[in-house]
This record gives C-alpha cells, structure tokens and sequence, in this order.
C-alpha cells in the first residue's frame, strides 16, 4: 500500500527502524534537552572511546544515515549520530521556537554536547551537516579536536544551477515519487540501498521547519580554523564543482587533508563505498 499523503508518520517510522536495523546490536537511544527541545541521538561504541559526533544531510536525511559507517568507528569511537532539530527524524523540537541563525545551530549544538557529557569531540556532517559542523568548529573551536566534512554543502562553493532545477520540484511539493525521481538523477541511477531510500521517500513531507541557511564562512575565518580537517568529495557530484571545491579549501584551510572519491555522487554519502570511506575516516580519526 503506498503512502495516502505526503507524510505517513507509522511509514516513516517503520522505515526509520529498518535502516537502523543495520547499526550494531549495541545502539542505543537517548534524547537530550536543548533550549529547542529534545534531541534524538544514537549512540554506540565504548563508554570509554573518544566522543564522535556526527551530523546527516539535510532534506530527508537522519541519523540512520551513518549505518554503513558506525560499525567500523565504533570500534574505537563512542558515536554519538544526532537527528537534527526541527528536520526528518524523532528529535523534537519546541513548537515556535526553532534554530533561526548559526549562533541558534551552535547553541543547539553546544546544549547537546553538554547533556552528552563531551567536552572536546571529533566532529563530523555530510552535506548540510558539514555546513553546520564547519560553522561550529569555527565558532567553538576549543570544543573540536577533529573535523571531518562530506562532501559539505554551502561551504566552500554554491550549487551547481542544475541540481537547483531538479530538486525544485521535490522542494516545492515534496512527494515519495519526486523524491525518488531527485535521487535517481542525482546518484546517476546506480542502485541505492531499498531500505534508505525508502526512508527518504517516507520523508516527503515530513513537518519540519524551514532549515538556517546563511553565506559561506568567510574566508579569514576559514584561514583562522586551527582544527585538523578530512575533506571527502563525491568525484561524481552533481551538487557543485568538485574541483573548485577541493582547491578552495587546499587554498584556505591551514590543515586540511582532502580526496575525491571517485564514482561516488553527494546523495549515496555517506553509505557508498563503505570500505574505501571507512579507511579514510579511521585514518584520519586515529585510534
């Protein structure tokens, strides 16, 4: 039976527990307060491991996201995967009042670390959360030991005109079909996981509030970062010029170690090419 409206909350639900049936049998859920409301996280890995804090992409992406990933550095990582507030997933916000500016973004996330325990993180986002995870780092610096950005969106380049038209549609009435249809052209038709895709599908419509948006970081802030930073490019992107990007940051960031990873798009990250990803990210993190 196919979702009857553009939001089925039962069919996000149980898409949602499917994709989180792949992260290890150990993960746990927990939500935290923050002055916006509760914050859904999942959490695994050793009680003693390092604190990683890892943010999804925006539209319908969740914490579930990370499941090709989170085996791997929870080995010696305690993972903390957070549902963004206000987006797709089970954090709630408080009804009127929702993250408006990246001072709002950092105070949420600062709120979220402290209920956490974790004074000092490794950090790391895919595409809009690498949007967030670069503004924070940048603004809290002493609470980042280590960043690592996928394939991050509004950071060191714009959209490419293209990818603008073709999520227009999914933008402006959000469908299970349209949905689909974005990702398809996006990721160049390479098969996608049935269980994660379906959970984006299920997204479609989902009651969020209109994400913070802002320009790019400046570029004497981003020459300030003193943070060591992993740069993971999609080499099959269509979200912007991949190139472009990769020789910005080379140009501004003081410490930054960058790759481009060739046939993978922006939307199969960060569940593509698990192995040649997981190599990256547990190399740069370290034990």
């Amino acid at each position: 039976m196919g979702i009857r409206s553009p939001y089925d909350r039962d069919r996000f639900e149980s898409a949602y527990d499917k994709v989180m049936a792949k992260w290890p049998e150990d993960r746990e859920a927990v939500t935290v307060p923050t002055p916006f409301g509760e914050t859904y996280v999942n959490v695994c890995g050793p009680a003693d491991g390092r604190p990683l804090v890892l943010l999804p992409g925006g539209g319908g992406a969740t914490s579930a996201s990370w499941y090709a990933q989170a085996a791997q550095l929870a080995v010696t990582h305690r993972l903390y995967a957070v549902d963004l507030i206000g987006a797709p997933g089970r954090s709630v916000p408080v009804v009127g009042r929702r993250p408006r500016t990246v001072a709002d973004l950092t105070a949420w996330l600062d709120a979220v670390l402290d209920g956490l325990g974790a004074s000092v993180v490794d950090l790391g986002g895919h595409s809009y959360g690498g949007w967030i995870a670069l503004h924070y780092a940048l603004r809290g610096p002493a609470r980042v030991r280590r960043l690592f950005l996928l394939d991050p969106t509004q950071c060191f380049a714009g959209f490419e005109t293209a990818y603008l038209l073709h999520a227009l549609p999914m933008l402006l009435r959000p469908t299970p079909r349209r949905v689909r249809a974005f990702l398809e052209w996006e990721t160049g038709g390479v098969p996608l996981d049935p269980d994660w895709l379906r959970l984006q599908e299920a997204g479609a419509g989902f009651p969020s509030a209109k994400p913070v948006t802002g320009p790019r970081p400046a570029p004497e802030a981003l020459r300030g970062l003193n943070a060591s930073v992993l740069l993971l490019l999609a080499g099959s992107s269509r979200t912007y010029d991949t190139h472009l990007v990769a020789a910005r940051a080379g140009g501004l960031l003081p410490r930054v170690e960058t790759d481009i990873l060739p046939d993978v798009s922006h939307h199969a990250l960060p569940h593509a090419a698990p192995e040649r990803l997981g190599r990256h990210l547990t190399g740069f993190l370290g034990p």
